[in-house]
């Protein structure tokens, strides 16, 4: 951890669990040789909460380093695949309470843009990509959440929801009757998970329930299609997450994801999505396509001599002309150096900012970054 510069703005809030018990997550966060940290941890039984470091502090906590000094890290005890037995009403409801107070206090919009799981957090290059966490996982309940943040998530049952004009869907499953057929939720199985609700909803690469599921090339490299796995979030959009459309056949509807078409089933019996208005980012005329990245770092001449450039590394995606990505902010490319606990490393407590600009986009299950110089953004 390191104390925030005072111009370092708070960005996000990143929600995880714990993968195990609240007292061994609290012995953990308290031995200097695990080598982590976090803002605080929530019990499941009472919601008791307790907090490890400031808030001005920059904790080692979502993989990704950009992510982490721009966001403060919650952990709830629990289990990711556990089908929600440790996300409990009290739980959630104290939960809900701090996420409230964080996100007025430092202005962070209650969005599912900002208020972020740990698995929506991009990997920084791409041989990140593949060791990324996925938690809290497809069963913790979004809608509820957002619903006790007072900011609830439109309804897609609501009159209007679905009205042509919009080019944009937010996703919103009933929570209790979605239950994707999940596999591998116990350790020692690698059969199907028992049927249960899930904030999840499943791409597939063509309008049929028997088509394969979407690629996510940073988790299978091969090209091969993402699996049902509990843990792959190659073929997964969440509650609240916003998409780009990219075509509608029947009661499917497509959206713009990780460089393709991915549709999902929206049957009128049991929409999925709600039609919205948003803005999106578009390549910019001339270009055939645009690197994605996972972090907004700084152009090469912003660094002085006592800090090493970091590079602009692209990930494994492209982002094709024709394909539109929703818009959750512009942000300005920074690089907080900070390698020691004491500061007593070359550059230690400098915020290197730079003149590029990011765009912050929807891109997969995860939000990721263009520059804004390859981009033009419309509302659609």
């Amino acid at each position: 951890l390191a104390q925030r510069p005072a111009q370092q703005k708070l960005r996000y809030i990143v929600l995880h669990d714990t993968e195990g018990s609240y007292d061994s997550t609290i012995a953990a966060v308290r031995n200097p040789a695990w080598g982590a940290s976090w803002h605080y941890t929530i019990r499941s039984s009472d919601g008791h909460i307790a907090q490890h470091i400031k808030h001005r502090d920059a904790a080692w906590q979502a993989g990704n380093w950009y992510v982490n000094a721009t966001s403060i890290g919650i952990e709830h005890e629990g289990r990711a695949a556990a089908q929600g037995a440790w996300y409990t009403e009290t739980m959630y409801r104290a939960s809900a309470k701090l996420v409230h107070y964080l996100a007025s206090r430092y202005e962070i919009p209650l969005d599912r843009a900002h208020i972020l799981g740990h698995d929506n957090v991009p990997g920084i290059t791409p041989s990140y990509v593949k060791t990324m966490h996925w938690d809290p996982g497809p069963y913790w309940d979004w809608q509820h959440y957002f619903d006790l943040l007072g900011a609830p998530l439109p309804d897609p049952g609501a009159a209007g929801s679905q009205t042509a004009a919009s080019e944009t869907v937010i996703i919103n499953p009933d929570y209790a009757g979605t239950t994707p057929a999940f596999v591998n939720c116990a350790s020692a199985s690698s059969g199907p998970c028992p049927e249960h609700g899930a904030s999840a909803v499943v791409l597939h690469s063509a309008p049929s329930e028997d088509s394969p599921l979407v690629v996510d090339l940073g988790l299978h490299p091969d090209g091969n299609p993402s699996t049902m796995t509990i843990s792959d979030t190659g073929a997964r959009v969440s509650a609240g997450q916003r998409y780009a459309m990219a075509g509608r056949s029947g009661d499917w509807i497509a959206i713009w994801y990780l460089g393709q078409k991915a549709w999902f089933h929206n049957p009128a019996s049991a929409r999925v999505a709600v039609r919205s208005s948003a803005a999106v980012a578009m390549v910019k005329p001339g270009k055939g396509s645009i690197p994605v990245y996972g972090r907004a770092y700084p152009e090469g001449s912003a660094y002085p001599a006592t800090i090493p450039y970091q590079p602009i590394t692209p990930l494994q995606y492209e982002f094709l002309a024709g394909q539109r990505y929703t818009v959750a902010g512009i942000v300005p490319s920074e690089y907080y150096r900070a390698k020691s606990f004491d500061g007593s490393s070359p550059g230690d407590r400098t915020l290197v900012t730079g003149t590029m600009r990011y765009v912050q986009i929807q891109f997969g299950h995860r939000m990721m970054f263009v520059d804004a110089r390859d981009v033009i953004i419309v509302r659609v």
